[in-house]
């Protein structure tokens, strides 16, 4: 009876253009192989909160056994979208794509939750896609950390009248420094290295993707980026006209939004130097990375931009997959220091690069690089996850940081925005006044160690 009720209170199956498709749902087999790398499924121990578990919801859907309900969005809701199930998934399940199509859906029925409805409404659509905007935001932030307000704010017990999600976003905002990293006429010029005595390199052209949040939260580490690129023989563009590369619309299920970014951004960088031999397009966020190198999934149907989209991600390399092939330059200045390297999810499982940066920490003299037990096991940051489902994402969160302190590292390093955050994040609820300087990008201890060479 009640589940009859459930189908009179919902949706009707899925509909429209953009649905799952029905030969990706009905790859998956159900062996099960999935489940000890599913972060939700392994905190929760609950079939439902499972990649084959919310396949079965989603089939249910797609066979009219079931509307989308309140209880059923709950469930894929609940995902990551780390996609560590595809990484072991015997039969090739894109689960990434199936879930981004589930929630396109969710969406256009209107049956968000309503945490991920606020946040997609007041963050993902009103400021992630407007660089001004969301620059004079971060300036205002600043402003607000900066001078006595957030201290009169917090006293005042005015933040119990916002919703959970924006009190949880303002509790996680890390000290803002000035000045933000952007994009620019100016192209950042090579240190031309010498290979034999007097003769110097030809540099080669990169064009680095700004992005949106990365640049006001955690500028030093993008101009890091562009010095090592440099010290490596590469002329740096980081091209005006740039947008955010649309992952985190995409996770919510705004394909519209997603797809209006990434034709703007495959028509500024293709713009920049498409034509040149050796041009690549760089990023230092792997959720990026993998998001623009699947450009062409997302623009498939666009009889303009399917060519583009397609050139766009074949150009574009995570700047540890690319500092691998040029090869490295390895530093000679020493990093004496004990590290542990997490994984990022959309850097080892979507993009399969686990090898690069390992390498890359390796040929940093001095560094112990110390491994810690599921670095490739998501923090639970997710993007905006931690805003939508704070309770899971902690309990996910407190995992990692056991696992980071387990291994005795005086830092943590990563590749990825999102975690650098996140881990920040949960290192100082643990008491750690530090903590912020102990977690840093693979290319902040590269620059480190250039630095340090005189």
């Amino acid at each position: 009876m009640a589940g009859t009720q459930e189908r009179m209170n919902s949706e009707p199956g899925f509909r429209g253009v953009d649905v799952p498709a029905e030969a990706d749902l009905y790859r998956c087999v159900h062996c099960g192989l999935c489940l000890s790398s599913c972060p939700t499924y392994t905190t929760l121990k609950v079939e439902t909160e499972s990649p084959r578990g919310r396949i079965a919801l989603m089939r249910a859907v797609h066979e009219g056994r079931a509307g989308i309900s309140d209880r059923i969005v709950s469930h894929w809701e609940m995902c990551l979208q780390c996609r560590a199930c595809e990484a072991v998934c015997p039969s090739g399940v894109p689960y990434g794509r199936i879930m981004e199509y589930t929630r396109a859906q969710t969406l256009a029925q209107d049956k968000q939750g309503a945490a991920l409805k606020r946040v997609d409404r007041f963050f993902l659509r009103a400021a992630l896609p407007h660089p001004r905007r969301l620059r004079l935001g971060f300036h205002l932030l600043r402003f607000y950390q900066r001078t006595g307000l957030r201290k009169l704010v917090r006293g005042s017990g005015l933040l119990r009248l916002l919703p959970e999600s924006l009190r949880q976003m303002e509790g996680q905002l890390p000290e803002l420094k000035e000045p933000f990293f952007g994009p620019s006429s100016a192209v950042y010029p090579a240190r031309r290295r010498r290979e034999d005595g007097d003769a110097a390199t030809n540099a080669t052209t990169v064009a680095l993707l700004s992005g949106c949040v990365m640049p006001l939260m955690q500028g030093d580490t993008m101009r890091a980026a562009v010095r090592v690129l440099n010290r490596n023989g590469c002329d740096v563009a980081v091209p005006k006209g740039q947008v955010c590369c649309g992952a985190l619309n995409l996770h919510a299920g705004d394909l519209e939004t997603a797809r209006r970014l990434a034709r703007k951004n495959i028509d500024v960088f293709l713009a920049a130097g498409a034509d040149r031999p050796g041009y690549r397009i760089i990023t230092a966020s792997a959720g990026c990375g993998s998001n623009m190198k699947e450009y062409g999934e997302l623009l498939r149907h666009d009889p303009r931009y399917a060519e583009p989209a397609r050139r766009f991600a074949e150009l574009t390399v995570d700047i540890t997959e690319f500092l691998a092939e040029l090869p490295l330059d390895p530093p000679r200045g020493a990093v004496n220091r004990r590290v542990t390297y997490q994984d990022p999810c959309h850097l080892a499982h979507a993009q399969r690069i686990t090898r690069q940066p390992r390498a890359a920490l390796g040929a940093i003299p001095g560094l112990e690089l110390v491994e810690m037990e599921a670095s490739a096991m998501c923090c639970g940051g997710a993007g905006f996850y931690s805003m939508v489902q704070p309770e899971v994402s902690g309990r996910i969160l407190e995992t990692k940081v056991g696992n980071i302190e387990a291994t005795g590292a005086e830092q943590v390093v990563t590749a990825n925005p999102g975690c650098m955050l996140q881990i920040e994040q949960g290192l100082a609820s643990g008491g750690c006044a530090a903590a912020s300087r102990r977690v840093a990008h693979v290319v902040d201890l590269l620059d480190e160690a250039y630095r340090n060479e005189g």
